[in-house]
């Protein structure tokens, strides 16, 4: 499978994007949203708690998610996602499937650690 070609980005790009460790304290169903989807309150520490939609219900039940550290961007604008209003992207990598596999720290960390 060929890799689709990115453009190249500078240090300084990168180093504005902010991405955290977060724990996942709440997961709802999210019939309004367009794909099956969860609704995510994630705790990030200092940062507060964000809101996220998540298309992991192939992948994830509610229960499995809860008290799961994740890795979310968390400088994006707020995002309208029908009737949610997203504050974080979750990051993951899509599998053989096309099912979203959770990006996760190896080891528990402290909520909003920064990825770097």
């Amino acid at each position: 499978m060929k890799e689709e070609t990115t453009e190249t980005i500078t240090w300084q790009d990168f180093e504005k994007v902010d991405i955290r460790v977060g724990t996942i304290i709440s997961v709802e169903d999210f019939p309004k949203a367009r794909n099956p989807s969860y609704i995510l309150e994630i705790d990030f520490g200092e940062l507060g708690v964000k809101k996220s939609s998540a298309q992991i219900t192939s992948l994830y039940t509610k229960e499995q998610l809860i008290d799961k550290q994740i890795i979310a961007v968390v400088n994006f604008p707020k995002k309208q996602i029908a009737t949610l209003m997203s504050e974080c992207l979750v990051m993951g990598v899509y599998g053989n499937q096309k099912d979203v596999i959770l990006l996760h720290p190896e080891r528990k960390v402290e909520n909003g650690s920064k990825i770097g």
